[in-house]
Formats: C-alpha cells, sequence, structure tokens
C-alpha cells in the first residue's frame, strides 16, 4: 500500500509538470499574498510590504522547484558500472522542506546508503536526489520513502537504506511548541530490510545526536 501511495504521488507530480502552462499567474499569486496581508490586517501598499507580495511568491517558487526537476535531468548520465558489492553511504545531507499542511519549514538531515548490484551513482547526485525531493510541499514519512525508490529504481542495487531526522517548525513555532524535538523516519529496501547484520552496520554508522546548524 505505501509502494502505491508513493507511485500514485509521483504520478501527479508527473502530471503537474506536463501542463503547457502554470494555472495561475506570478500576478494572480501575488494578489493572494496581498489577500492574506490584509486578512492579517495589515496595509499591502505601507511602505515594508509593498514588495512582499513580489518576494513571497519568488521565495516559494523557489522553496519548491522540485516540482520542475526530474531523475533524468539530475543524473545527467552519472550512473556508472562499477563491480562492487561493499555499502556506500553518504550521511548528514542537509535538508531544507517545506510542511505541506502549513508550508512552516522541515529542516534536518539525510543518510543515505546503498549496496551496489553493478551500478554506482556520482555521490554528488545523491544528495541533489534528497534536494530535489525536499524542494516541494512535504511530509516527511513521503520524504523518506522518495529518497529510497529513486535510488532503488535507478540502481536496482541489493537494497537501499534512508534514514531522515528533522525538526518540523509546525511544532515549534505553533500548535504544542515544542523545540528540540525531532522526528526520526527511514526507509529500507533489499538486504537492508531482510537482513539484521546489515541494518545494524548501517545504523551503527549514522548514530549521533541529531543537530541542525
Amino acid at each position: 500500500m505505501q509502494n502505491a501511495n508513493l507511485e500514485s504521488a509521483n504520478r501527479a507530480i508527473a502530471a503537474l509538470r506536463t501542463q503547457a502552462a502554470p494555472r495561475v499567474s506570478d500576478e494572480e499569486m501575488r494578489q493572494a499574498v496581498r489577500t492574506l496581508l490584509i486578512g492579517l490586517g495589515e496595509d499591502p501598499d505601507r511602505e515594508g510590504l509593498r514588495d512582499t507580495p513580489k518576494r513571497v511568491v519568488k521565495a516559494l517558487k523557489f522553496l519548491t522547484q522540485g516540482y520542475n526537476q526530474s531523475l533524468d535531468e539530475l543524473l545527467n548520465g552519472a550512473v556508472f558500472h562499477e563491480d562492487t558489492n561493499e555499502m556506500v553511504l553518504v550521511r548528514d545531507i542537509d535538508l531544507f522542506s517545506s510542511c505541506e499542511h502549513h508550508i512552516l519549514p522541515i529542516l534536518g538531515r539525510a543518510h543515505v546508503a546503498y549496496i551496489p548490484n553493478g551500478k554506482v551513482i556520482g555521490l554528488s547526485k545523491v544528495a541533489r536526489i534528497c534536494e530535489m525531493y525536499a524542494r516541494r510541499l512535504q511530509v516527511q514519512e513521503r520524504l523518506t520513502d522518495q529518497i529510497a525508490e529513486a535510488l532503488q529504481g535507478l540502481l536496482k542495487p541489493q537494497g537501499v537504506a534512508v534514514v531522515v531526522e528533522a525538526t518540523h517548525m509546525c511544532m515549534v513555532m505553533r500548535g504544542v511548541q515544542k523545540p528540540g524535538s525531532w522526528t526520526v523516519t527511514s526507509s529500507m529496501r533489499g538486504v537492508f530490510a531482510e537482513d539484521g547484520r546489515t541494518r545494524q552496520e548501517f545504523m551503527s554508522l549514522i548514530r549521533h545526536t541529531p543537530t541542525f546548524h
């Protein structure tokens, strides 16, 4: 069921990308921000807010640019044949995402490992894959699965492991208001799911106290 939901989300994203034109113009988005400012009791025409709608639209487009990226464009052929079967681990990949429920920041780190099965990927591409999915409106559980599913589909490795540790501003700034709380999610494929020793090796290599700076 989890994989079916992930595939459905990916299809929906692909459908959005193939549209000939955006559903709304930048001007309509700016007007929407003006409306929000008025609703908050502000005057969008005062000096400090005059350019805020334009800045907000520009910032939101940057923070969600992952919708306009694809794995093919991202990889640019950086998948190589290599006869190795030892774990490849990229840890402490900084992530900046946005909660889809409140559009507030999610700040954290990803740890990504795979065991090759004849193919490897450029190390920087692992970080770029994480960034592509993070630069969308997200929930942490889906983000973790999307990273794992992408590597599984690209490399068909013996296994993939992804752990994401993040703090959510929707918990820190509003709601329960609990600064210092961290959410940890994991997604295991292949030998990482089936072999406890392999999974334990990965977990021991990433073990630390979560921090963000």
